[in-house]
């Protein structure tokens, strides 16, 4: 039995978790992949609950899983509270606890979907991008950290940019074993004129490399990087870079997909344990509506059941069936066009269990 562990989180992450669950109840029992799925709280709702975003009982939960199903955590009714009980440390305390490093983020368009993205569609057709971001390092967890007050009594804010030998060296290598199955090709993003921690990222990357001949291996600078995925974005097959750069690209990336409601993400551990999630945040504004987007949350699992269970064939049946609602001219708010039939989060949910 493996076990699976259910975070709905906060706004419209219980919405779109139920639409996942009848996915993954159906492909569980289709192929006998035994999996128990157990739910517990983590986020804004947490705090609500306990007073703390990540209590005791779903950290223990988290660390006896298999893999995570997460929905999303955070919203306004938060935003006061103290930097250190704001619902995103629950997820930035999995994250550490269980060495979740490596965060996998496709950008796929699906071809029903070209006329969605912002970009003309002869520069996004066939876009199929992954971003491999390092998750727990840099200047996210870097210490010293903080804000102090100067002899002068002005404040000043300082983070600390810092990675090892070793953690650079783990992501690259997750980067190039990934390329290995796809383009080949990987592109390490750094800021490497002006960062000396980014100096010593690129230095590794081609010690990397030299263990993947069969990959090729090209530099950027974040600056251009960011320009090149609106300007030619199918140039690029694997991107690998560090937590902040990672943090805005993937984003960027997720746009000319049309909308960052189509993607999911992965963050794994050395084990394989993984945690899985769509891309979007909580959306408080809609929650409750039935407005959001399903179908990142219903890929996640298909991400779960490939790199955490070792279980291919459900997840190509699940992204199947998601291309085939499209294929129906089924849309979501944040899809929908003209000519395509309008449906809410339950409907979308319910047409992905039927296409399976």
């Amino acid at each position: 039995m493996k076990k699976i562990l259910v975070l709905p989180g906060d706004g419209i992450g219980p919405e779109v978790m139920r639409e996942a669950r009848k996915v993954l109840d159906v492909v569980n029992d289709r192929f006998t992949l035994g999996l128990a799925c157990e739910e517990a709280l983590v986020g804004g709702s947490a705090i609500d609950a306990t007073g703390h975003p990540l209590p005791e009982a779903t950290l223990q939960k988290a660390r006896e899983a298999d893999a995570i199903l997460l929905g999303a955590v955070g919203g306004p009714k938060w935003d006061k509270l103290d930097m250190a009980l704001r619902p995103e440390k629950g997820l930035l305390g999995i994250r550490k606890a269980l060495g979740l490093f490596g965060n996998l983020r496709p950008a796929i368009l699906y071809p029903q979907l070209a006329g969605a993205s912002s970009l003309r569609p002869e520069i996004v057709a066939g876009l199929d991008i992954l971003i491999v971001r390092e998750l727990t390092g840099g200047i996210y967890f870097g210490q010293p950290r903080g804000v102090r007050t100067l002899e002068n009594g002005e404040r000043e804010g300082f983070n600390t940019y810092v990675y090892s030998e070793s953690e650079i060296r783990r992501i690259g290598k997750l980067a190039f074993e990934l390329a290995q199955k796809r383009g080949k090709r990987v592109c390490s993003v750094d800021k490497a004129n002006v960062l000396e921690v980014t100096v010593l990222w690129r230095e590794i990357m081609e010690e990397v490399a030299k263990d993947f001949p069969d990959v090729q291996l090209s530099h950027m600078y974040v600056d251009n990087a960011a320009m090149q995925l609106v300007r030619a974005p199918k140039q690029f097959d694997v991107l690998v870079t560090g937590n902040m750069f990672g943090d805005i690209l993937s984003d960027e990336a997720a746009m000319l997909t049309g909308s960052i409601g189509m993607l999911p993400s992965a963050s794994l551990n050395e084990k394989g344990q993984g945690m899985y999630e769509p891309c979007h945040g909580s959306a408080p504004d809609i929650a409750g509506q039935g407005k959001a987007n399903p179908l990142a949350t219903i890929l996640s699992v298909a991400m779960m059941l490939r790199y955490s269970l070792a279980a291919a064939a459900p997840a190509d049946v699940i992204e199947a069936a998601v291309s085939k609602v499209l294929d129906q001219g089924l849309r979501t708010a944040d899809i929908q066009s003209d000519g395509m039939t309008l449906v809410n989060t339950a409907a979308m949910g319910d047409a992905v269990v039927k296409a399976l």
